[in-house]
């Protein structure tokens, strides 16, 4: 049984997203959490934010679920849409520029007693 959660429209470049969320791809989630909090990136906290999500909704979905087994089975950061924005520039020109979205998804499954974890 995996268990999703996910954050859409959240303010921050999908490659600046993806850096934070490989360091979790595969770990424990109590790890992960732990991992989460020890990381100094901005978007670090929504991150953590989206797993704990995927834990309470693993809580939820299965009253026989154990907590302590989940995994971060899978977690990816898709593109979102990009506002335009248009910035003065010399000469009564104007640079346009893009303010990227992240679409940020967090699986989470129990890890089965036979395979090698963390």
């Amino acid at each position: 049984m995996e268990v999703k959660a996910e954050a859409r429209y959240v303010r921050v470049s999908p490659q600046k997203a993806r850096l934070v969320v490989d360091l979790i791809r595969g770990l424990n989630a109590g790890k992960a959490l732990v991992t989460l909090g020890a990381t100094n990136k901005r978007i670090a906290p929504a991150v953590a934010k989206v797993l704990q999500s995927a834990i309470a909704n693993a809580k939820e979905k299965g009253t026989d679920v154990d907590v302590d087994a989940l995994y971060v089975s899978s977690a990816y950061v898709n593109e979102g849409p990009r506002m335009k924005r248009i910035r003065p520039a010399p000469m009564g020109r104007a640079y346009r520029y893009q303010r990227r979205m992240s679409h940020i998804v967090i699986k989470v499954a129990p890890r089965q007693s036979g395979a090698a974890g963390e």
